[in-house]
C-alpha cells in the first residue's frame, strides 16, 4: 500500500518512504530551483563545441550555479567531486567530468540539480557536438519526445505506469531500448526521495498521482538493447553493447488538472539544435 504525507514548508524533510505532497509554497520554491537550472543549460549551448573539455563545462556549471544563488547538489554528494555529471555517446548517465575533449559526432548529456533555498531544480539535456551522425540525430529526437509523451501522462488520476507506457511504447516503437536499471525520483528538499519513477511498465499499475507531488521523469533511451554496465569507478554507467544512448529530464509537479514543469528552457533551448 503506498502511503502519502501532506507536508508543509517548515516541516521534516526525512525519508520516510511515503510519497509527499507539497503545497502552492513548494512549487514556488521548485519553480525557481529548475528556473536556476535551466538557465544552466541554456549557458552551455555556446560551449558546446568540438575540443572543450568536460572538466572545463564543469567549472562553467560551478561558478554559473553559484552566481546564481545556488550550491550544486552533487558536488560533495556520496564523494562525488564534481558539479555535473556529463554522459557521453554509449555512456547512459552519471559520466564523471575529465580532461577529455569532446570530438565533433559526439552526443552529449549534461545533467544539473542546483540547490536554490533548500530546494533541489533537477534537468538534464542532450547537446550535439559538430557533425552529428543522422541516426544519433534520431535518437536524441526520441528521447525527448519519450519524456514530452511521458510528461503528457502525469495529471491526478493517472498512474506512474501510465506515465512509464507512454515512454516504453514510443521509445520501442523506434526499436530503441529503454534502460530499466536507472529511474526518475521524487524530489523537493531532499535531492532523492520517493515515488521511483521507472519509464517502462502498464497502463493503470503503480502509484496513483496526487496533486502536490514532485519527482523527475528522466527517460534513457539506447539504439541497442537496454542493459547497461557500471564501471570501476562506481558511477559511469554505460550500455553493454556500446550502442549510443541519450537522455533527457525534466523535474515536474502535478497539480489539480495536470502537471507544472519546473525545468523549462527560458530560452526555448529544451531541445537540439540550439
Amino acid at each position: 500500500m503506498t502511503d502519502y504525507v501532506t507536508v508543509t514548508s517548515d516541516a521534516p524533510h526525512g525519508r520516510t518512504g511515503a510519497i509527499k505532497l507539497h503545497g502552492r509554497d513548494a512549487f514556488d520554491g521548485m519553480h525557481k530551483a529548475g528556473r536556476l537550472a535551466a538557465e544552466t543549460l541554456d549557458m552551455l549551448v555556446p560551449h558546446m563545441v568540438p575540443g572543450v573539455t568536460t572538466a572545463a563545462l564543469d567549472r562553467l556549471i560551478y561558478d554559473f550555479i553559484l552566481a546564481g544563488g545556488g550550491v550544486p547538489a552533487t558536488l560533495g554528494y556520496r564523494g562525488y567531486a564534481h558539479s555535473t555529471c556529463i554522459s557521453i555517446n554509449h555512456v547512459v548517465c552519471h559520466g564523471i567530468p575529465a580532461d577529455k575533449p569532446l570530438k565533433s559526432g559526439d552526443i552529449v548529456n549534461v545533467d544539473v540539480t542546483p540547490i536554490v533555498d533548500g530546494w533541489h531544480g533537477d534537468s538534464s539535456r542532450m547537446y550535439l557536438i559538430g557533425d552529428v551522425p543522422l541516426k544519433a540525430k534520431r535518437l536524441v529526437e526520441v528521447t525527448y519526445e519519450c519524456l514530452m509523451l511521458g510528461i503528457e501522462q502525469a495529471r491526478p488520476g493517472n498512474h506512474m505506469g501510465d506515465v512509464a507506457h507512454a515512454i516504453q511504447r514510443h521509445a520501442e516503437s523506434n526499436r530503441y531500448g529503454v534502460v530499466r536499471d536507472f529511474c526518475g525520483h521524487g524530489l523537493g528538499r531532499l535531492f532523492h526521495d520517493a515515488p521511483e519513477v521507472v519509464h517502462v511498465g502498464r497502463p493503470g499499475t503503480g502509484v496513483e498521482l496526487r496533486p502536490g507531488m514532485i519527482f523527475t521523469i528522466e527517460p534513457m533511451i539506447n539504439i541497442g538493447r537496454p542493459d547497461v554496465k557500471l564501471l570501476e569507478d562506481g558511477w559511469t554507467a554505460v550500455t553493454r553493447d556500446r550502442s549510443l544512448s541519450a537522455q533527457f529530464e525534466h523535474s515536474i509537479g502535478i497539480t489539480e488538472d495536470g502537471c507544472e514543469i519546473f525545468t523549462c528552457s527560458p530560452a526555448g533551448l529544451d531541445k537540439p539544435p540550439y
